[in-house]
């Protein structure tokens, strides 16, 4: 992955700050670089376009493609809804949630079991719930992971309310049942989980009829909010007063929102056992990104 890693591990090793519980929390904070005095806009579109394949197609049409670049981005692109050029507030949805499968790919080594988007174009959008669904296996075990993504102007508390609500609404019991049978149903588990004795496993533990209680502790929810930054914007090259500001600026609002986190959702049946990972990456204007996104995923719209 080519950003720079800031801040990678619990909150309780990274902050000072005691919450209750804490243990079940972690903190990713991720920046882009700068190059000729600028912010690397293109270091980070490109990573936006190496990864739109994981969301936007099945695991049969990426395999078909393999070696078909240009194929391969011109049929993402006409999967995506371009629900970035909805109200400000929605304006982006679509860029993060394809940010947050390559981060998941690249950092995690998280497998894309369901493409949401694809799901969402293709199934009479019967993938609604998590932006993002994947599963990390773990030697004979497995972790599942149900992902948030926002790309905001601004993430000071007011903003965070939001991010809680989508959570909480993530959590509710009906949901996490369908997220389960969407992720035993659709093929891309077939194709993507080799070990056909772990496959069988995981359906098993998924199946409608097996109580939430014992997936619980196997649930991980990252939370990625891309978020425009008055001193990315400010900035012209790297440097350690520019990391510092930036982790010292995620942290603060990382403690923010897991307080907020805990006493709105902390009523969870075993909100203890669910794992929360809260992933900050700043850029210095969102309306600019999102308008060259928009810009080419119309022009590959056309080629289609």
């Amino acid at each position: 992955m080519e950003f720079k890693v800031l801040l990678d591990g619990s909150f309780s090793d990274l902050c000072k700050k005691s919450i209750s519980p804490q243990y079940n929390k972690h903190v990713l904070s991720i920046a882009n670089d700068f190059e000729e005095g600028s912010w690397h806009q293109k270091n980070f579109h490109m990573f936006i376009w190496d990864n739109i394949a994981e969301t936007s197609l099945s695991s049969q049409e990426r395999e078909a493609l393999i070696n078909k670049s240009s194929s391969l981005l011109t049929a993402s692109a006409a999967n995506l809804r371009l629900t970035d050029k909805e109200t400000d507030i929605g304006k982006g949805s679509e860029l993060a949630e394809i940010f947050l499968y390559g981060i998941m790919k690249h950092h995690y080594g998280a497998l894309p079991v369901v493409p949401k988007i694809f799901y969402k174009q293709n199934a009479q959008d019967n993938a609604k719930g998590a932006d993002s669904v994947h599963l990390i296996v773990h030697g004979d075990d497995f972790s599942l992971w149900l992902g948030e993504a926002k790309f905001y102007k601004s993430i000071e508390n007011a903003r965070l309310g939001s991010i809680v609500k989508s959570v909480k609404n993530s959590l509710h019991p009906d949901k996490l049942k369908k997220e389960n049978s969407i992720v035993t149903n659709v093929s891309d588990i077939d194709h993507l989980i080799e070990n056909s004795e772990l496959r069988q496993r995981i359906k098993d533990a998924l199946a409608p009829k097996v109580s939430l209680d014992s997936i619980k502790p196997k649930i991980h929810i990252p939370i990625f909010i891309l978020h425009e930054c008055e001193v990315t914007q400010g900035t012209t090259m790297w440097s350690e007063e520019y990391q510092t500001q930036i982790t010292d600026y995620h942290l603060d609002r990382a403690t923010a929102y897991f307080e907020k986190q805990i006493s709105e959702i902390s009523d969870v049946h075993l909100y203890d056992q669910i794992t929360f990972h809260i992933i900050l990456f700043p850029v210095p204007n969102k309306a600019q990104i999102v308008e060259k996104f928009v810009q080419k995923v119309e022009f590959l719209k056309e080629e289609f």
